[in-house]
């Protein structure tokens, strides 16, 4: 185990943290924040440790160091054991190390993290407006399934949990940060409402963990990233989770993180061994068949479209063919988001079109196959889209659907993501097209859409105001444990 950082004050109240020396007082509240009064950053990332099992086995998750309540909650949701990206991650989580963690799609980060930062903060309580804990993600779908996957967890310690992100109320998210929360899930875009509003101040902020900071890169929200970081303690912990390491990331490690350890599970272009990867060579004219023969299919499936007005032209198409399908995009409204992902999840829409920016929201059990009916144009992408299937030890297949005008474009793409897939030509009806992704013939029977509520009536009567809590959500299953639930 790796020995705690010099540098953090304990703040956990939980008397079996980790922490043995007393370390570094916490800032005074009139000092200035920002990343020049933090200890001399590193000049270079840290090594790279590729954690393996103990010959001995697992490590159970009371040996790792988490708190009783926590252990015992793991049990009753049937999390036998962690993951391994959570043994190499939470015994230098829980003593205050910077970390940085990489683990590929599904392996189990959500509570890697997530279970480090509700046991350190455990113990203590929030003020109003002054969230304790930070996890940092880039959309509001994954933003809200980390807090549902976190949520049981920060109950059985006595702890709050708040989604802040964009498309829902403001003044309820405002009137939830009032009456305190422990730890706070949102997307950078809201809290910086948020604290240029003065609703929600970072001042208290000790442990602070980025998810998926390469598609906050990717997305350009780094400067707001920033701008955020630099409200938080200097002092405060930090803990970044990324697929790569280079560019902006990097440098955001190298600014923010003070002597971190880096932990990995797998190496950047390791090949899930539960994954099967399909190149079907298609004909332009017979593709828009092809597709919908494979959304017909029996089980849980993702189709991935390049644009949202793809997404909706594909879904309507299905829909019409008799395949009940939900599109998911970011020109979508939030509650059209949420009752999207809701339907999929719960079976009543066995099929999701969705495009790259909803890609990394969809934790979902049980998805059998990821289509991309248009290839994306990046590695990366490539290798998110792919990781909604194939989560937590589960099997899954990826096929990627290619015309002869994108055949080298992707074979060029397959090379960089690191992917070795064998080439199918395929039609419409093909023996072949059925192996590999059970597609069938549809129904031909139009999906026929549910009649919208009729607007209540204005001038009726008074509106009763509510007090804007958040409504309960039931809790996601994601992260942790060996067991059908996905980890996100």
């Amino acid at each position: 185990m790796s020995s705690p950082s010099p540098r953090r004050a304990q703040f956990s109240a939980d008397p079996r943290s980790r922490r043995s020396d007393g370390g570094r007082s916490r800032s005074p509240r009139g000092r200035s924040r920002g990343p020049q009064n933090r200890p001399a950053p590193v000049q270079a990332a840290p090594p790279e440790v590729l954690w393996t099992a103990p010959e001995s086995g697992m490590p159970s998750f009371a040996e790792l160091g988490l708190p009783e309540p926590v252990v015992r909650a793991l049990a009753e949701r049937g999390f036998a054991e962690p993951f391994p990206i959570q043994a190499a991650t939470l015994p230098d989580t829980l003593a205050g190390r910077d970390l940085l963690g990489r683990g590929q799609t599904g392996s189990g980060k959500t509570l890697a993290f997530g279970l480090a930062l509700l046991s350190r903060l455990a113990g203590g309580r929030a003020r109003a407006r002054q969230p304790r804990g930070l996890v940092l993600v880039p959309t509001r779908e994954l933003a809200q399934q980390v807090d549902d996957a976190l949520a049981p967890f920060a109950k059985a310690l006595g702890l709050t949990t708040a989604v802040v992100v964009g498309g829902l109320s403001f003044h309820r998210q405002a009137a939830e940060l009032q009456r305190g929360v422990d730890l706070l899930v949102a997307t950078p875009g809201r809290l910086t409402d948020h604290t240029n509003q003065r609703t929600c101040d970072l001042s208290q902020v000790a442990i602070t963990a980025l998810d998926e900071a390469d598609r906050m890169s990717d997305m350009g929200f780094l400067p707001q990233v920033r701008a955020i970081l630099n409200l938080t303690p200097p002092d405060g912990q930090r803990l970044l989770f990324s697929a790569t390491l280079d560019g902006e990331v990097g440098a955001l490690v190298r600014q923010y993180l003070t002597d971190p350890v880096t932990r990995s599970v797998a190496s950047a272009t390791a090949q899930v061994a539960t994954m099967d990867h399909h190149v079907l060579l298609t004909d332009t004219a017979d593709k828009p068949r092809i597709v919908t023969e494979i959304a017909a299919r029996e089980g849980r499936t993702i189709l991935f479209a390049r644009t949202k007005h793809g997404v909706d032209r594909l879904v309507k198409v299905l829909r019409r063919e008799g395949v009940a399908a939900g599109a998911l995009h970011g020109g979508k409204a939030q509650n059209a988001r949420n009752r999207a992902i809701a339907a999929f999840k719960e079976g009543n829409t066995p099929v999701l079109v969705a495009t790259d920016v909803a890609a990394r929201g969809i934790h979902i059990d049980d998805v059998s196959l990821v289509v991309h009916v248009d290839p994306p144009a990046d590695p990366k992408d490539y290798l998110h889209r792919a990781g909604r299937t194939a989560r937590a030890g589960d099997a899954g297949t990826v096929v990627t659907l290619v015309t002869p005008a994108e055949r080298r474009d992707v074979e060029r793409l397959m090379r960089l993501a690191g992917v070795r897939a064998p080439q199918t030509e395929v039609v419409s009806g093909d023996p072949g097209l059925a192996r590999i992704t059970g597609a069938r013939r549809p129904s031909g029977v139009p999906i026929v859409e549910p009649p919208k509520p009729a607007p209540a009536p204005r001038g009726g009567g008074r509106r009763s105001r509510g007090a804007g809590g958040r409504a309960r959500r039931s809790g996601s299953r994601s992260g942790a444990g060996r067991r059908g639930a996905t980890a996100a």
